[in-house]
């Protein structure tokens, strides 16, 4: 196991990527130790990627470069700006706001950093924001794409760890809720101190306005129940809700709200049972669709394969490192570094609560080295085992993983919001950290509540009938 790991660390502060590095270590392995022929490296590595739910990755990475092609992040944008632009700090309130509603569609971090906060950061610097404060608030509000769902990370964790991924995407709604309030009260104290003011004026029409518009988005699952209660079938009861909600918003054309119905059609169609939450990414796509060429028909064919091909460059990224760490967590299996690392942890405590506190600073310093899907495919066989000698709740450990790793992103030497923020603001990487830094403070509140207080977790699972 030493030369597994010694291995692969080696080829990792020499340059190598992370994807092969784990290859390469495993291959070594396989061939100094010889526990298992050479041939078992490309069976495990297809293995690894033969999954049904993993078809949920390339689908849920098109839906949000599609959204960005279609100029729905534009919209996202205007609506967040007239509901808290107003607001002391106003943009900064618009960053996360912009994030929460982003998260609904993409499903990732680099996707939220990547789209809708290149044009915050934008924004926030041409109305004299310091573009330190810029990035910080940019970077916590991109974590909350994996946490809210849809969530790419919970796909491959619910893999992974045989658990209900719809059961995972509830999980994340209220912990998605305290993060987000706990980075607007932040925002709210840097305003208070540093003297931000608001960037618009207060307009009570357009904030009516956008009001109106969350109003109506919600107004469509009630309607669906009253429609139901008096006696019609539920796909009757939607298709009549859908055909209400077209006819409103192509009457008095509102800036968000197709937008914001996205997580209520994905969340809506897996309560219903409509889809199953791989299928939901599909609808995802499919909705994406709906609005770039009928809706708002800004998507043109040059676009639309924009889009496609950028989606087929991240997805083969992505399912190359899922293939090389299912090899890695094989052999890690195999050498039994789960039975090593269970009696190691079990000598130390034998109390769940110090376990998790063990395992959350394991998993914060392997963030800062392993990619969030990497991380996930390698740990979780190792580390299930133990949540469950411990009767930790796996979809409550799932969101202390996720949100642990989230953090990750935004640390050097690896992390992927760090380097891509630091492009997009034109920022070293020094630089880039520091300004993150003040934003780490409510997220790892958020991550000692969700930890500490599993209820914030499971409640919202639990009230839906998704686990007991």
């Amino acid at each position: 196991m030493l030369l597994l790991v010694g291995s692969f660390l080696v080829l990792m502060l020499v340059g190598v990527p992370v994807a092969i590095s784990m290859a390469s270590a495993s291959v070594l392995y396989l061939v100094f130790y010889n526990v298992a022929p050479d041939i078992i490296a490309a069976q495990r590595m297809i293995a690894g990627v033969e999954s049904f739910p993993l078809l949920a990755v390339p689908f849920f990475i098109l839906a949000g470069n599609l959204m960005n092609s279609a100029g729905v992040t534009g919209r996202i944008y205007s609506f967040a700006v007239a509901l808290v632009g107003w607001m002391k700090g106003g943009l900064a309130q618009v960053n996360i706001v912009g994030s929460v509603i982003f998260s609904g569609m993409s499903g990732t971090a680099l996707a939220d950093a990547a789209g809708i906060g290149t044009i915050e950061i934008k924004a926030m610097k041409d109305h004299g924001y310091p573009v330190e404060a810029a990035v910080g608030v940019t970077a916590a509000s991109a974590t909350l794409g994996p946490i809210f769902p849809p969530s790419l990370p919970f796909v491959i964790y619910g893999m992974m760890a045989n658990v209900s991924i719809g059961a995972l995407f509830m999980a994340g709604v209220v912990p998605g809720v305290v993060m987000t309030v706990l980075m607007m009260l932040t925002v709210a104290i840097f305003a208070y101190k540093r003297g931000w003011g608001s960037d618009t004026p207060f307009e009570m029409k357009r904030l009516l306005s956008a009001s109106l518009e969350v109003v109506v988005v919600l107004a469509v699952p009630l309607l669906v129940y009253a429609l139901m209660s008096a006696g019609l079938s539920m796909n009757l009861a939607v298709g009549i809700a859908l055909v209400v909600l077209l006819a409103l918003d192509w009457y008095f054309d509102f800036s968000a709200v197709m937008a914001l119905m996205t997580p209520i059609i994905l969340i809506g169609g897996m309560t219903m049972g409509w889809f199953t939450p791989t299928e939901a990414a599909v609808a995802a796509v499919i909705w994406s669709l709906f609005l770039g060429l009928v809706r708002y028909r800004t998507m043109t064919m040059s676009t639309l394969a924009r889009a496609t091909f950028d989606t087929i460059e991240t997805t083969a990224s992505v399912l190359f490192i899922v293939t090389a760490a299912s090899i890695f967590a094989w052999l890690l299996t195999v050498s039994q570094a789960a039975q090593m690392l269970s009696g190691a942890i079990l000598t130390i405590t034998d109390n769940k609560w110090v376990f998790l506190i063990l395992v959350n600073l394991l998993m914060l310093f392997v963030g800062c080295f392993l990619d969030t899907i990497a991380a996930i495919t390698i740990l979780v066989p190792i580390l299930l085992p133990l949540t469950a000698q411990f009767g930790i709740d796996p979809v409550h450990f799932g969101l202390i993983m996720t949100l642990n790793l989230m953090i990750g992103l935004l640390h050097p030497p690896l992390g992927m919001v760090l380097f891509v923020l630091s492009r997009v603001a034109k920022l070293s990487v020094e630089r880039t950290t520091m300004a993150i830094l003040p934003w780490l403070v409510p997220l790892f509140i958020a991550l000692i509540l969700i930890t500490f207080v599993p209820a914030v977790v499971l409640w919202l699972p639990q009230t839906v009938g998704l686990i007991r």
